[in-house]
């Protein structure tokens, strides 16, 4: 009976190499015994494995059913080599090839087995380990964490893989199993009890072997990498020695971020991956002035490859305001990849924990990592009552990781779940062809881009910078984005978002595409909407709530733009929102809120100087599916498309402000206010309800409307439908005029209260082409006061330089303008139909285009001996002998003829009367024996309507007679 084991079963049981192969079953066995079968190496004495161990005939001498038989055995001596069959019984799994050596190395049930008269059996190594080898059990009992550990622990040490792809395996206290190897899981089913979590560590450890090391750089390094820690650098010579390696620079005497409600800041931090000759993968945001911490991660030069395994969570976490539990995995190796895992809930368990979890998989300090095709679940939260859990609990969770891939990751629940996600300080992240719960990324997450994801009620959570760029992708909740605003709401990058839809709730009061509310507090940094956004082809779909009646908004902003301790907010130079519509109900979009552009810093400078504006920043609407805003009166701020809101009194900061030029195109409804602010303004093929630009003065800047509908659609409170005067002109192009709709009922009586026009009255502004709508024209026509063709002239072409009042052409004397209307302005032209004649007005009266003239005629015969003066006579037997004047003007010349009784023509003087006074005097006529003269007359000649002129002869000189003398007075009289 005392006969030994390991001799009962060579001489009961002989096995071939074939069977030898069946009863290893694992990958592991069936490389090791290859190796063994080929005639592998020699052993101390000379022999081969293969011959020790099956002797001449391929027969195997040394083999035992299991480990503990092999235990047992006496007849074992050093250098042969014994084979199991399993573990714990033959064909369980567990059969091994083992060294057979005298030794104390340390016991680990696998790699090294205690056995009889001092030997050690060692472990073959082979292709690979499996659990089985180091007596996993699987029946739910035992913590299969410890053989597990020890598997991977010799793994790790031998630089093997892991292949174990089938079984079910319990883990329970047993934490922190480190990974450094390659694993197949395949089918493995783990069975993690939870209430075992920890406060401190993981279950599964991925490490890597390479230690972090302090960089020390002498002083004239240090300054010179210093001066490089800014955005935009690329490259940096002085860690060139440091190329494979994670870098961290830390300033823990800068702090750059404070998070509202907790209280914990954020110091400087950097971190870059250094490829060859210093060339840095990784934008740095920062502007660093110093640092006093700067240390290398060096990165595995492989990639370490996680594939398979299924993990059943008990859901009995501990703890009740006890903080944070750990389980699953810790990922701190660069180049991981896990892939094609399930995590979930066991069979009829559920969730109870009542205190957070981190991650199930939590990635810290590491570049490169995947996750691919895995399932897990997020934990519940909001269950309400006793069962709340206090804190954010995470599925995904860490910090600190450069080009972290996500793809083919699924994590979805109810609202009663919290985020699946939750971390900080990821660069270069990607998610891709996810459907997520949440992805959230607290603080500092930079360029972060998401294609083809659905992302569910916990939504999109993000504070940070650089790229993010979201495409494909639908988003359940009310927020596509969400940023966060315990962090400042902050993204200081471009944001780019196409094809993206969000499927809306019931609930809610608002949803928008990008939602940023940060507080007025000071978060220690900058904060601000982004440097460059773009929105494209989004849709907000309501089919699930038809009956939801809260606004859509495009972007929501805070009420200010400068904090109280003095900090700007930042305000992006682009903003291009095109293809924007609504599915489910009619009820469209807004745009966004702008209450106080005075003090944003948009890093640009712009400004306004009363002559121009100068843009520093663009916004583009474009085909954007507009709200019909509820019936409001016109300059009610409730509902709006649109507000920039400023006082025309007010001044801006500085120019750096926001100065922005606004291009709305093909909207409809457009209801919206520009007030007092400053800006250049453009409509083209939109359809404009109300527009109010004018608040404590007039909008400072130009509003411009191309081939735009106007039809207000408003409440009576007496007030115009729209005010435009803009300090740098209004100008509409090919524009159309409807009747306004006021309470509900079309009122072409109105029209006026548009502002800019009153029918066959007044225009204002600069029209090109405007054009009044037929349901206008007909309404005037059958009131009987049709649009006159001179108003239709001025809607077809006006300079805002000219008079505002529309000018009739034709008419009585009635219908003539008036002075109030002309002004100064010279040169219009009226027929008056009673006068038969054209009038022009000369800034003052109106007047004949042509004057009118006359030639006053007088003679005097023989004046021979005739006492001088000598009266001149119009007509024979005239009773005055004088012109009596129609109307006022003037006597510009004169034309004088003497002749003589015989010899020399003798010189005479002549004086004009006026109403019987001498009024023109010492006039000559011909003199020095010439027979006429053609004069101008000197002075003021002037004279009124009703005036008398006359004419007498003064002086007569010469020693011939005077036979004859005729003078004919110009007359000149006014036009009018």
């Amino acid at each position: 009976m005392g006969e030994d084991r390991g001799s009962a079963i060579a001489d009961s049981v002989r096995m071939s190499r074939r069977q030898l192969l069946t009863v290893f079953g694992a990958a592991t066995a069936a490389v090791t015994a290859q190796s063994l079968l080929t005639g592998g190496p020699m052993l101390a004495d000379g022999q081969t494995v293969t011959g020790q161990t099956y002797g001449n005939n391929g027969n195997c001498d040394c083999a035992f059913r299991t480990l503990t038989e092999l235990q047992a055995s006496v007849q074992l001596a050093d250098g042969m080599i014994a084979v199991t069959y399993g573990y714990y019984a033959a064909g369980d799994g567990g059969g091994a090839v083992y060294m057979i050596a005298a030794g104390t190395l340390p016991e680990d049930g696998g790699s090294v087995v205690t056995l009889q008269n001092g030997l050690q059996a060692r472990l073959f190594p082979g292709a690979s380990v499996n659990y089985r080898i180091f007596g996993a059990v699987g029946d739910g009992v035992n913590d299969d964490g410890v053989q597990i550990k020890k598997a991977h622990a010799y793994a790790n040490k031998a630089g093997l893989p892991v292949e174990h792809t089938s079984g079910d395996y319990w883990l329970k206290a047993t934490n922190k199993i480190e990974i450094r190897t390659n694993v197949n899981w395949g089918a493995t089913r783990f069975h993690i009890d939870e209430s075992f979590n920890s406060k401190s560590d993981m279950k599964f450890m991925i490490t890597s072997a390479k230690p972090s090391s302090a960089i020390v750089l002498d002083p004239a390094a240090k300054a010179s990498l210093i001066a490089k820690l800014r955005p935009g650098t690329t490259q940096l010579p002085e860690l060139a020695p440091y190329k494979n390696c994670l870098v961290f620079v830390v300033d823990k005497n800068d702090i750059v971020a404070r998070r509202e409600g907790y209280g914990t800041q954020w110091s400087k931090e950097e971190f870059f991956y250094v490829e060859e000759h210093g060339r840095i993968v990784g934008d740095i945001a920062w502007t660093f002035q110093d640092y006093t911490s700067l240390t290398a991660y060096p990165c595995d030069d492989g990639y370490l490859i996680i594939d398979g395994g299924t993990f059943y969570l008990s859901g009995n976490s501990p703890g009740s305001n006890q903080g944070y539990w750990n389980n699953g995995f810790q990922i701190r190796r660069s180049r991981t990849v896990i892939r094609n895992q399930w995590v979930g809930l066991e069979a009829g368990q559920a969730d109870t924990a009542l205190d957070p979890r981190n991650g199930f998989y939590t990635f810290n300090y590491a570049y490169e990592v995947l996750l691919d095709n895995v399932r897990l679940i997020p934990y519940e939260k909001d269950r309400g009552g006793s069962g709340q859990v206090p804190q954010g609990t995470y599925g995904i969770g860490g910090n600190r990781v450069l080009r972290a891939t996500f793809r083919g990751v699924t994590a979805e629940g109810s609202k009663v779940h919290w985020g699946v996600f939750g971390t900080n300080m990821f660069k270069d992240f990607r998610v891709e062809n996810c459907k997520l719960n949440r992805v959230d990324v607290h603080f500092h997450c930079w360029n972060l881009y998401i294609r083809d994801c659905e992302i569910g009620y916990r939504g999109l959570s993000l504070t940070g910078g650089g790229q993010l760029f979201v495409e494909n992708t639908t988003r359940y909740g009310n927020n596509f984005i969400d940023f966060r605003p315990d962090y400042g709401a902050r993204w200081d990058g471009d944001i780019r978002i196409r094809n993206c839809r969000i499927v809306v709730p019931h609930s809610g009061s608002m949803a928008s595409v990008l939602y940023y509310n940060p507080s007025n507090y000071d978060y220690k940094c900058t904060i601000g909407y982004g440097r460059t956004i773009r929105i494209e082809d989004f849709i907000f779909d309501f089919s699930g709530a038809p009956a939801a009646v809260f606004p859509c908004w495009i972007m929501k902003l805070a009420a200010f733009s400068k904090t109280d301790e003095g900090q700007r907010l930042f305000f992006p130079v682009q903003l291009e929102c095109r293809n924007i519509s609504v599915h489910g109900r009619e009820q469209g979009v807004r745009l966004l809120e702008i209450k106080d552009p005075r003090s944003f810093d948009v890093r640009r400078k712009g400004g306004y100087d009363e002559q121009k504006v100068t843009p520093n920043c663009s916004m583009r609407f474009e085909h954007i599916q507009l709200e019909k805003v509820p019936v409001q009166t016109s300059q009610s701020a409730a509902h709006v498309h649109f507000l920039l809101n400023a006082l025309g009194s007010q001044a801006y900061d500085d120019e750096y402000a926001l100065y922005p030029f606004i291009e709305i195109i093909d909207c409809r409804d457009f209801f919206g206010h520009f007030k007092g602010s400053i800006a250049d303004v453009r409509f083209q093929s939109c359809l404009i309800n109300c527009i109010d630009a004018y608040e404590g003065g007039a909008m400072r800047g130009r509003i411009a409307f191309d081939h735009c509908d106007f039809r207000a659609d408003a409440l009576d409170d007496g007030r115009n439908f729209l005010f435009l005067a803009a300090t740098l002109g209004t100008r509409l192009t090919n524009c159309t005029v409807h009747a306004p709709i006021v309470n509900g009922s079309s009122r072409p009586d109105l029209v006026s209260r548009y502002e800019f026009l009153q029918v066959n009255q007044t225009l204002r502004y600069n029209h090109t082409n405007t054009k009044l709508a037929k349901e206008l024209t007909d309404y005037y026509a059958n009131a009987g006061t049709p649009v006159e063709p001179e108003f239709t002239l001025m809607l077809r072409s006006r300079h805002e330089s000219e008079s505002p009042y529309m000018l009739r052409r034709k008419g009585t004397t009635a219908q003539r303008p008036s002075a109030s209307t002309l002004g100064s302005e010279k040169g219009f032209s009226y027929f008056d139909t009673e006068l038969n004649q054209l009038l022009v007005w000369d800034g003052t009266r109106w007047v004949n285009p042509s004057r009118r003239t006359e030639s006053l005629h007088f003679y005097a015969a023989s004046a021979a001996g005739g006492a001088i003066p000598i009266r001149m006579e119009r007509l024979a037997g005239h009773p005055t002998q004088e012109y009596l004047m129609p109307k006022a003007g003037r006597l510009p010349g004169y034309a004088a003829y003497a002749e003589a009784g015989g010899g020399t023509v003798p010189d005479v003087v002549f004086e004009v009367l006026k109403n019987g006074v001498p009024w023109l005097a010492g006039l000559n006529g011909p003199s020095g024996g010439q027979t006429y003269v053609i004069a101008p007359i000197a002075g003021s000649s002037d004279f009124a309507g009703g005036d008398r002129i006359g004419v007498r002869i003064t002086g007569i000189s010469g020693t011939s007679p005077l036979a004859g003398f005729i003078v004919d007075l110009n007359a000149e009289f006014v036009n009018y």
